[in-house]
C-alpha cells in the first residue's frame, strides 16, 4: 500500500518523524478539484513508493492538523523534509506538475 490515509493522532509518527520527505495531500469528501487530482496522487504513491512517502489526510474527519498547519484552502499539498515544511502547493495541479514538485524534493 503505497498511498496511506492519516489522522491527527498518526501524522506526528508518519510525517514528522518519517525517515525521508513526505507529500501530505490534505483533502475532503466534498472537495471536486480533491477528487480531480486523487488518480495521480495515488499513481505518484505507487512510482515513488521507497523514495517519497504520499499521505492523506481528510480535513473533516481530522481538524486539528489542518489547523496546526494554517491549511485555508484544499487541496492543499504540503511538502515536509525531516519534519519540517520545505514547500507547499494549494490548489489542483496536473500530473506533470505535481511530478515535477515531487522530483525536487528527492
Amino acid at each position: 500500500m503505497a498511498l496511506l490515509q492519516i489522522t491527527d493522532d498518526s501524522f506526528k509518527k508518519e510525517v514528522e518523524e518519517s525517515a525521508i520527505p513526505v507529500m501530505v495531500d490534505f483533502w475532503a469528501q466534498w472537495c471536486g478539484p480533491c477528487r480531480q487530482i486523487a488518480p495521480f496522487v495515488e499513481e505518484l504513491a505507487r512510482d515513488y513508493e521507497g523514495k517519497v512517502k504520499i499521505v492523506k489526510i481528510d480535513i473533516d474527519e481530522n481538524p486539528k492538523t489542518p489547523t496546526q498547519y494554517r491549511v485555508m484552502s484544499i487541496p492543499t499539498l504540503v511538502f515536509f523534509k525531516n519534519g519540517k515544511i520545505i514547500d507547499q502547493i494549494v490548489g489542483a495541479l496536473s500530473k506533470a506538475e505535481l511530478k515535477r514538485k515531487i522530483e525536487e524534493h528527492i
